[in-house]
């Protein structure tokens, strides 16, 4: 079987004793959710076979079953390296759909909830001199309403804007090793005036009498340095002054390297690489500021499906080449769609200059109660913590056209979003205060730093008489929210469709308007409804609908496959045109 992903998952996280888990596992379908009662973690085998870490609905996982399935299995034994006795072991996923509870020689070691952000544990003490194995079941039910889920389907087949489910393990496995104090996690400050990085550092285990030495570098040539002398402290406050600035701009990820050693009676007791990129984030007459230049936003929506892998891509090369296509295309940046993006992804924005939206897969997910609170900011805090030192991230949207009211048991009910909404603001900030946040893109909104709408007008005229008028915008639900001189960003529109496939059979495939009749029909109508936006001084960014199809749904200036629809070069004219609110680059 051939074994896919085999990169390190986090390259912002990098740790040199490790060991790639993908490949095959084995699986099993619980449909009857009755496996722990059966005892499977203590099987000796499942019945099936799986290739981790493809969901098993596609077809680069080799099971390809596409119904729900509300519990899955997977077992795989696991040698050790005997490099790694007397230190840690952990075992590392990705993401995995939804609840998942792990086993290690038949003991239960742990259980995440979220199907979309990372998660560890210490197995040390659980694992034997070989032999070992490690069980995983995952529990999974997107129609209870109660989990994230974004564009998956909750009917049968994929339909309109919906699309193949994922179930299970998605992201990659891996194990690391380390003795017995590490660092935990840390929160990167950059300095852009000062020209210089602060740090916060957390170190986890017996940090009694430990030292911590950061070495930053940038194209191999060292640049800056900072030791923190052994102590027992655990948060160590670090400041790094840069000899050369180098400055993350849009199109130029230029990053510098990082490598952090933690040290005891001068032994080394951990080493993680990582980067980060040394650039300022702002606001200013209400328009993005980069570096404390004006940007405009040119942003494009990446719904983060692939053929064949559904929600994982099947190479790394396949992550870079999308956001190669978008800057080919004349976008900057993308807004990540209802759908937490894996950290490689980002390491190719924050290596290519794309600044990108963090959002959450918050559809299939009903506002029913304040109690959903609880099943929805772990997660989201969990991504903020996990992404907040990628340079591409430019702000954050845990909510997607989310109303005022909730589809609860067939009948509209008030839903308890202005609560739920200012909770996950408040929290949000406290992480972050560095970052732009928009609390629901396209309404409703109730706490939010940019205020965003979605319009599919498809008519050239009509859209310009939109957004015309200065700073006075249009309202598409003017009975149901309205702006208070918030910044103004069209978050989505255009969505125009253009099926390579079948002619823009509406029987086939879905998308937004009348289809136009003609590519040069097309175009035209992509460069009236862009350029209404580029002439208005008031308004801070665009985001088209989208980069590439998504099975049914047909809108995209590429197909599923990738390929475009029409010559790139005649897209990237119009896109680049400076506009009428940003400063010279």
């Amino acid at each position: 079987m051939q074994i896919y992903r085999t990169e390190y998952p986090n390259p912002q996280f990098e740790r040199a004793a490790w060991l790639c888990l993908n490949g095959e596992w084995e699986f099993e379908i619980d449909h009857g959710k009755s496996g722990i009662d059966r005892k499977l973690y203590e099987a000796d085998a499942l019945s099936g076979i799986i290739n981790v870490p493809f969901c098993p609905e596609s077809d680069l996982s080799g099971i390809g079953y596409k119904d729900f399935m509300k519990c899955v299995w997977y077992r795989k034994e696991i040698d050790i390296p005997n490099a790694w006795q007397g230190k840690n072991v952990v075992l590392n996923f990705g993401a995995v759909d939804y609840h998942a509870i792990v086993f290690v020689n038949g003991q239960k070691v742990g259980e995440h909830m979220g199907g979309y952000t990372a998660f560890s544990f210490d197995i040390t003490a659980y694992l034997k001199e070989s032999s070992n194995v490690v069980t995983v079941c995952v529990y999974d039910d997107l129609r209870s309403g109660n989990q994230p889920a974004g564009k998956q389907s909750y009917k049968a087949h994929s339909f309109g804007c919906f699309y193949t489910r994922t179930t299970g393990i998605w992201q990659s496995v891996w194990l690391t090793s380390y003795d017995k104090v590490c660092v935990k996690r840390m929160k990167m400050y950059p300095d852009v005036d000062a020209c210089a990085l602060d740090m916060e550092l957390l170190l986890d285990g017996a940090v009694a009498d430990v030292g911590v030495k950061v070495e930053a570098f940038y194209e191999g040539k060292p640049v800056g340095g900072v030791e923190s002398k052994a102590s027992d402290v655990a948060n160590r406050m670090l400041h790094i002054d840069l000899s050369e600035k180098h400055l993350w701009e849009i199109g130029r990820g230029r990053l510098y390297d990082l490598v952090i050693t933690v040290e005891k009676d001068e032994k080394v007791c951990d080493c993680v690489k990582s980067y980060f990129g040394l650039r300022s984030l702002g606001m200013q007459d209400k328009i993005l500021t980069l570096n404390g230049k004006k940007y405009f936003g040119r942003w494009v929506l990446d719904q983060g499906f692939y053929p064949d892998g559904i929600y994982t891509a099947p190479t790394e090369e396949a992550l870079k080449n999308d956001i190669l296509s978008a800057q080919q295309l004349g976008f900057n940046g993308a807004r990540l769609h209802e759908k937490i993006f894996e950290p490689r992804y980002l390491y190719w924005a924050d290596k290519l200059g794309f600044a990108v939206w963090g959002e959450h897969a918050n559809w299939n997910f009903k506002l029913r109660d304040y109690g959903q609170l609880h099943r929805f900011l772990p997660e989201w805090l969990e991504a903020v913590e996990r992404d907040f030192n990628h340079p591409s991230i430019v702000g954050w949207c845990p909510f997607n056209e989310t109303w005022d009211w909730s589809e609860h048991f067939g009948a509209p009910t008030v839903a308890p979003c202005t609560e739920i909404f200012t909770s996950i603001y408040q929290a949000t900030k406290m992480y972050d205060s560095t970052s732009p946040f928009i609390d629901a893109s396209g309404g409703f909104h109730v706490m939010t730093d940019i205020y965003d709408i979605h319009d599919y007008e498809q008519d050239v005229d009509e859209f310009k008489r939109h957004y015309g008028n200065g700073d006075d915008f249009y309202e598409t639900f003017p009975n149901r929210q309205q702006r208070n001189g918030e910044p103004f960003f069209m978050s989505e529109y255009g969505g125009i469709k253009w099926d390579a496939v079948s002619g823009n059979d509406r029987t086939v495939s879905w998308g937004y308007g009348n289809a136009p009749k003609t590519e040069e029909a097309f175009i035209e109508r992509y460069r009236g409804l862009t350029n209404a936006l580029l002439d208005n001084p008031f308004l801070l960014g665009f985001c088209y609908t989208q980069l590439y199809d998504v099975e049914q749904e047909r809108n995209g200036l590429m197909t599923y496959e990738r390929k475009f629809k029409f010559d790139p070069r005649v897209f990237c004219e119009i896109n680049t045109r400076k506009s009428a609110c940003e400063d010279e680059w």
